[in-house]
């Protein structure tokens, strides 16, 4: 509640300051002959200098900012693509600020250099062909490397994973994600929506022997150093599996599967020793709005070892779907008489 009466007095002062200072220049106008120059030469100068020292301060709140707040920016990347969309994004910002600081200083040196003097004149210079070409043709270039690069580093993550990579299935709903591990035989089983219930949570087909041994569980765990295959998919609404720490994000969409793959190259023990933080865990988040608890929305990710990922797997209990007995001179039910057993 302070912070806001603060607030407001600083906006009521700034107000009240504009104000004044409007009543001084129309008093001024009014006390002024038809000959007299409204603006001075050392009212000129004086505004000048503001704006050289408005461009020093300027540049030096950005360093400041930089390296006060860089502390708060993600820490290493922690998947093989990552190192390079880093290096990508780095080069970025490397030519936005040459760029952002050259036109910078171009822009308050010229209102201090061609400050209005009652001698000078205008010069009329309407075009410049080659002039034009430059600062096309430059920039043009510059963004072709830099798309290049980056549909290079896309491709990379979007096109078909090694025959060995981890298959992982992700279901997102408002608001919390399921994910979905192949079991013993390496298969994922069949989904179709309309098996949803609340003990088939991704609407396994129960009639799949494929999907009998699948894992589904709440937390996501992936081996340190194996290639693994993101596939996505959502019930409800467009969600955005945001993989913060590994620079990866793809979107979920209703009736359509997306999908990546990316190598974790950081276990989060060892993520935990870079970052100093004990309580470090990896997170997979949702980066789209996707509702009133969207901010609530997202599921622990695990990196390990290959052996503590055997282990962990080994410990999860299987999707198992008992059929019933039919009968063959029952009369046939409206609804399907397949019993599914919890997820346990």
């Amino acid at each position: 509640m302070i912070k806001l009466l603060v607030l407001v007095v600083v906006v009521l002062a700034i107000i009240t300051i504009a104000q004044i200072v409007r009543i001084a220049e129309l008093v001024s106008e009014l006390n002024s002959t038809p000959n007299e120059d409204h603006v001075k030469p050392k009212d000129n100068k004086q505004n000048g200098i503001l704006m050289m020292l408005f461009l020093i301060g300027e540049l030096f709140f950005i360093v400041y900012q930089i390296a006060k707040y860089k502390k708060y920016l993600l820490p290493v990347s922690a998947s093989e693509h990552g190192v390079e969309t880093d290096w990508l994004l780095n080069v970025n910002f490397l030519v936005i600020g040459i760029v952002f600081v050259f036109t910078q200083i171009l822009l308050f040196y010229y209102a201090y250099k061609y400050s209005f003097k009652k001698e000078n004149k205008a010069i009329f210079y309407p075009d410049n062909h080659k002039l034009e070409l430059l600062w096309t043709a430059i920039p043009t270039v510059v963004l072709l490397v830099i798309i290049t690069l980056g549909l290079a580093k896309w491709n990379a993550i979007t096109t078909p994973p090694p025959a060995d990579a981890l298959k992982v299935e992700l279901y997102a709903k408002q608001f919390d994600w399921t994910a979905r591990y192949a079991g013993k035989d390496q298969a994922l089983g069949k989904v179709y929506y309309k098996n949803i219930t609340d003990n088939n949570i991704v609407g396994l087909d129960t009639t799949d022997k494929a999907g009998f041994d699948d894992v589904v569980t709440r937390e996501v765990h992936l081996p340190k150093g194996k290639v693994v295959d993101m596939i996505f998919h959502s019930r409800d609404v467009i969600h955005s599996a945001y993989f913060p720490h590994f620079r990866a994000q793809m979107n979920c969409v209703p009736g359509m599967t997306t999908m990546f793959n990316f190598k974790p190259t950081i276990t989060t023990a060892e993520m935990r020793k870079i970052t100093n933080n004990e309580k470090f865990d990896y997170v997979l988040l949702c980066n789209k709005v996707c509702g009133v608890a969207h901010y609530n929305m997202k599921i622990k990710v695990v990196v390990e070892t290959q052996e503590e990922f055997n282990k962990w797997l080994s410990t999860q209990k299987e999707f198992k779907a008992k059929v019933a007995p039919v009968d063959p001179a029952a009369p046939v039910a409206k609804t399907d008489s397949t019993k599914i057993a919890s997820i346990n």
